[in-house]
């Protein structure tokens, strides 16, 4: 691990993206990249588990996407840019994406923010 990086897992979430996590995700941050090309996102909104099964992800990265576990992906070592694609592929936003891995409604959310009523 990296030194500077020493006793991060200890920051109540905080979940470190070191080389080893990126080498542990990269099959699933590949496919979550993919959702840049509108080929590759029409054929996943059209048949899912068929591009899963083509960028070869596991079960465990299957479960992720399926459910659209967006602090489940973070932790499990997805670059939080690539979730950024899929999100807009399911039509969420970052806001909405914030809430769910704070286990909000967008609205609990929002009412957090500085200025809650922007969006």
């Amino acid at each position: 691990m990296n030194p500077q990086l020493k006793g991060i897992e200890n920051i109540e979430g905080t979940y470190a993206f070191d080389i080893r996590t990126s080498n542990k995700a990269l099959r699933l941050n590949r496919f979550l990249w993919n959702m840049i090309r509108a080929e590759w996102r029409e054929r996943y909104k059209a048949d899912p588990e068929a591009v899963m099964e083509e960028a070869g992800l596991n079960d465990t990265e299957r479960n992720l996407v399926r459910n659209e576990d967006w602090l489940g992906l973070v932790r499990y070592g997805a670059c939080f840019f690539v979730i950024e694609k899929f999100a807009r592929v399911v039509r969420k936003t970052n806001l909405e994406v914030y809430a769910m891995m704070r286990g909000e409604t967008c609205e609990e959310f929002m009412a957090t923010r500085r200025v809650p009523e922007s969006r």
